[in-house]
């Protein structure tokens, strides 16, 4: 089985994220995608959103795509978990032949950071989303979406027109 997996905070999930997901069937040859929000990033020292009400709104907004799952897997460790062990969990659950990374362009600027990119190479190919703003690498398969938001832009100043439209009232609540 070929999966692909996106992680990240989403905090707040925004229309990009979807249009990734969305955008990730048509270009890549899967059969599910696995959506694994963050408890905390391992190069961040906080949230905004906690982890759970994060991980209740990606629920919602994906329960209508057929072949999405939202794995709990590192939010249930209580702490920041580095990808490779996402990525070795998710391979043994999933038992996934070929396994697609997904990262923002923004964060590919930032992978030599990763803790075990070397072993992680060796596990997955990487998928860059791009982003306005940022260089998008020939060498690897782009997802290109372009949407021009991000979610520290939203948590600067929440604009509702980002927010998919079934969980605007969730949030709303949230941010209250």
């Amino acid at each position: 089985m070929n999966i692909a997996i996106f992680g990240g905070s989403f905090d707040p999930i925004h229309t990009a994220h979807v249009k990734i997901v969305k955008k990730a069937f048509t270009k890549l040859d899967i059969s599910r995608l696995i959506v694994v929000p963050t408890f905390i990033n391992p190069l961040k020292s906080n949230y905004h959103i906690a982890p759970q009400k994060r991980y209740k709104l990606l629920l919602n907004v994906f329960s209508q795509l057929k072949n999405v799952d939202v794995s709990d897997y590192e939010i249930s460790q209580k702490k920041s978990v580095y990808s490779l062990d996402t990525v070795k969990h998710l391979k043994k659950q999933y038992k996934a032949s070929k396994i697609y990374f997904i990262i923002g362009a923004d964060n590919y600027e930032q992978l030599h950071l990763w803790q075990g990119i070397d072993e992680l190479n060796h596990l997955v190919e990487f998928v860059v989303a791009t982003r306005y703003g940022y260089e998008t690498p020939t060498e690897l398969k782009i997802l290109d979406v372009d949407v021009n938001i991000s979610s520290t832009i939203l948590r600067n100043k929440i604009d509702y027109r980002y927010i998919p439209a079934v969980i605007k009232n969730d949030l709303k609540e949230i941010l209250k």
